[in-house]
């Protein structure tokens, strides 16, 4: 306190006037540096205190901020708090709200450039110290499909019938094939292929971000898999191309692909039916959007989705990533068995303790580890306390046949192809818990959970497999501690409804009109669906457009520029917090989404601008917008 020094005390309004005077030099300090650095697309920005910290997973440019009183701050921009923008300020990255979630108090922040993990916790940490209304901040990670791709080798399904390492299905479809039971696939989405369309429910699309969801929108009700497809990049400096994987079908094929049909394969459970949520798309998937599709797929609310028809008594998320298992995502597993649903998810493979990753060691969930066709856990499958059991997910030459698409990046013919890892595994444990429900629906998931452990410690291991869990899942052993009796007739369920293709409407041509170099001045685009013929006059230049989006409609942009040009798109509020950008490559068609789940209409303002290539009369772009 000043009173402990020597010197004399000044004047009260002197005293007032100076800390007034240094808080603006402080703030104005903060203001530079935060800003100058978020000018700098990709830059570095200024060092962090945690720049010595390890990472242990990808960068992100998302945190999940949960609030303590949730009534109050429902509708609460945590962006705006003092503790938000000075911890972004000292971190060289401006934050602006995305979304609300559907946990009350939760919130999803979205910063203007990626950081690496460890300068996140730091972010992270500075803001939940800073601001006791905050009840925690997290990283809103982005996970990963858990697979390990081979070529085709066998057409014979060792995993369902092996003596050794297999599921003992045949004598466990004696008692029961998991005739209506729903079985939520949290994946990338499902193609209606013709050995699994006659099982498949109509789903949900839950993924937010237009560059990842690779359909060119956001969420909405066509959960069908448009492809993972990748451009070098696209996922990071230094990422390689990658083809679209159909993970979602892969795993949707082991739990429910259609038996006794006389061609392709069968799935452990052929009775039950599949609800495909899709979550995972370019790059992995946000833990926001997965944690929304675990809550809805038991039968949760969410803000502006439609109630779920079909809630599911299983789940399958064969995905993850490095880290102990976050706040949001185990909320969301509580909700989604406190409504009576077993959680299955993959051990992960990165042949390290599965304690170390999400959703592997989430509490409640059962954890599964992956074995090759000798009962070995297999070369990559992760291990510990975390695991509850193993099952099949291949290894060597010995890979998992499911259903698949022959397309590399966009849909093409039906296939069958084996893939292997706790990807694979974790469907066949599904599969089995959706017999043991058909056989005795009153089960409660942690009753479930208990019998696929005490029927695979019966079974034990065929080798040693250390750490694996309590043993080797064992469908027919499980099927029986089930109880009840066998389910002859399938439960009736909504078949998919058609979706006859409406004929498209006329696009309105728009020529872009000067000045609209400001916020202020966005020229207006009257009639959706348009095109904005626009050009960026000068290197300094940037365009402004204004749209209306009606309640309930979502808007879909796309920015093609000209091929020797790289312009970035973005979208404001009329107030100027980012929601949303795009900032793809030279040439490259930068895409976003907005969705109105308000009671109003919004107005949406539209940025375009040249990061780099060609500007004045052959800086050429088209805006196109479609609702």
């Amino acid at each position: 306190m000043r009173a402990a020094t020597h010197r004399p005390l000044p004047m009260p309004w002197l005293a007032v006037l100076r800390d007034w005077l240094i808080g603006i030099l402080i703030g104005l300090l903060l203001l530079y540096v935060g800003g100058a650095s978020a000018l700098q697309r990709g830059g570095d920005g200024p060092t962090l205190r945690a720049a010595q910290a390890v990472d242990d997973g990808p960068p992100s440019d998302r945190l999940i901020v949960k609030l303590r009183d949730a009534q109050a701050t429902a509708i609460a921009d945590p962006s705006a708090r003092p503790s938000v923008r000075v911890a972004g300020n000292r971190a060289g990255v401006r934050l602006s709200r995305l979304r609300g979630m559907a946990q009350a108090g939760g919130h999803v922040l979205q910063l203007d450039r990626r950081l690496g993990s460890a300068a996140l916790r730091q972010l992270a940490d500075d803001i939940r110290n800073g601001d006791n209304a905050v009840e925690y901040v997290e990283l809103d990670r982005i996970l990963t499909a858990q697979w390990l791709p081979n070529d085709p080798q066998f057409i014979n399904q060792w995993d369902l019938s092996d003596a050794t390492a297999g599921l003992n299905l045949p004598a466990a479809w004696d008692l029961g094939r998991g005739a209506g039971v729903v079985v939520a696939v949290i994946d990338t989405g499902v193609r209606p292929h013709a050995d699994l369309s006659a099982n498949l429910l109509p789903g949900y699309d839950f993924i937010s971000m237009t560059t990842v969801a690779n359909d060119g929108n956001g969420r909405d009700a066509d959960a069908s898999d448009p492809g993972d497809w990748a451009p070098a990049g696209a996922c990071g400096t230094g990422s390689v191309a990658s083809n679209s994987s159909w993970h979602g079908t892969h795993v949707a094929g082991t739990i429910a692909a259609v038996a006794n049909n006389g061609v392709g394969m069968a799935g452990v459970a052929p009775g039950a039916r599949i609800l495909p949520l899709r979550v995972l798309g370019r790059c992995g998937g946000y833990t926001s959007d997965i944690a929304d599709a675990i809550i809805w797929a038991a039968g949760g609310t969410i803000t502006g989705v439609p109630a779920n028809p079909t809630p599911a008594k299983v789940l399958n998320l064969s995905l993850g990533g490095r880290g102990a298992c976050d706040l949001t995502t185990q909320n969301a597993i509580n909700s989604a068995r406190s409504r009576g649903a077993v959680v299955v998810v993959a051990a992960g493979n990165s042949a390290a303790d599965a304690s170390g990753y999400s959703p592997a060691s989430c509490a409640g969930v059962v954890s599964v580890a992956a074995v090759g066709r000798t009962g070995a856990r297999a070369s990559y499958s992760n291990y510990g306390a975390s695991v509850d059991l193993a099952a099949p997910g291949g290894d060597a030459a010995f890979g998992i046949l499911s259903t698949l698409n022959a397309g590399t990046t966009t849909p093409g013919a039906d296939t069958y192809r084996s893939y292997m890892g706790t990807s694979m595994a974790a469907p066949h444990v599904a599969g089995v818990a959706a017999l043991m429900r058909a056989r005795n629906p009153a089960l409660t998931p942690d009753q479930v959970e208990t019998l696929l452990k005490s029927s695979a410690v019966a079974r034990g291991f065929p080798v040693a497999c250390s750490q694996c869990g309590s043993g080797l899942l064992d469908a027919h052993r499980a099927i029986v501690a089930a109880g009840g009796t066998s389910t002859t007739t399938p439960a009736p369920l909504p078949a998919p409804a058609p979706n006859p293709t409406p004929a498209p409407a006329p696009v309105t041509q728009v020529i872009e009109v000067e000045n609209n170099n400001t916020l202020a001045r966005a020229q207006k685009v009257l009639v959706v669906p348009s095109q904005l013929k626009g050009t960026i006059g000068s290197a300094s230049d940037t365009d402004y457009v204004s749209v209306v989006i009606p309640v309930g409609k979502t808007l879909s942009v796309a920015l093609a520029p000209n091929a020797r040009s790289d312009y970035d798109l973005m979208a404001y509020t009329t107030n100027g917090t980012l929601l949303a950008r795009s900032v793809l490559g030279m040439g490259q068609i930068d895409r976003l989404s907005a969705r109105n789940a308000g009671s109003t209409p919004l107005t949406l303002v539209l940025r375009v601008v040249r990061y780099s290539g060609l500007s004045g009369a052959t800086g050429t772009y088209t805006l196109s917008m479609t609702f």
